[in-house]
């Protein structure tokens, strides 16, 4: 059984949902720390100018989880992105499909912003048809080990016997004291993929909402570009 983890980042990116797709149990690890640095309240989308960093305010202490942190609805930032959205997309060929429900979810009221982004991470991975069967929050598994013993211990927790890891742990993470637990370690090599966009030249990396508002929800094509890019390989 393969298990993934992921931080509840906001509106992330393809290479986000292809790690989900490609797990049994995915786990938003949402009592991690939260970080400013960190996509937990910002993600890029593409207007006629370029680049931009659609970001939100939160309220929150040095050392709050991301399950403790608020966004400060008060400030209607909500309303703003919205707009900002609906002003760069609303010419696309599946925004008339997908917005209106993408701003039911992102409206509604959240106690903490891991809530919010794993409420419209799910919408979005269900619309791809890639939601796990299990989909797990760390905060409810009472886990006090860090790093990678952490990750060990709640693969163990999930019943897996693979952990798929993002390129980014290599530097912490050693394959032996995996193997040492009966799991196996292997790391996902998502490249950003091209798709057509609106606007000049294509920029990769951009919001998952980049890709399904110009592409609707073609799963298939995502996986099959990946492929090519990786020769076959995961």
């Amino acid at each position: 059984m393969v298990v993934s983890i992921h931080q509840p980042d906001y509106i992330p990116w393809l290479g986000f949902f292809y790690k989900m797709s490609q797990s049994d149990v995915f786990v938003y690890l949402d009592d991690a720390q939260y970080s400013n640095e960190a996509a937990h309240n910002f993600n890029l989308i593409k207007t006629s100018n370029g680049e931009f960093r659609l970001k939100f305010p939160v309220s929150y202490n040095f050392g709050d989880k991301i399950n403790d942190v608020r966004s400060r609805d008060e400030l209607k930032w909500k309303d703003k992105h919205l707009k900002t959205i609906e002003m760069n997309y609303k010419k696309t060929a599946y925004f008339n499909e997908v917005f209106p429900v993408f701003k039911d979810i992102l409206m509604i009221e959240y106690p903490n912003i891991a809530e919010m982004n794993i409420a419209i991470n799910n919408f979005i991975a269900e619309g791809f048809g890639i939601l796990p069967k299990k989909i797990l929050k760390s905060s409810e598994m009472k886990i006090e080990t860090t790093r990678e013993e952490r990750v060990i211990d709640i693969t163990k927790f999930c019943g897996g016997d693979e952990y798929l890891s993002g390129n980014g742990a290599r530097a912490y993470q050693t394959e032996e004291h995996f193997l040492n637990k009966g799991i196996k370690l292997t790391y996902i090599d998502y490249k950003p993929i091209f798709y057509n966009q609106c606007w000049k030249e294509f920029l990769p990396c951009m919001s998952a909402i980049d890709y399904i508002f110009n592409c609707g929800w073609d799963w298939e094509y995502v996986k099959n570009a990946v492929k090519e890019i990786n020769n076959g390989n995961r």
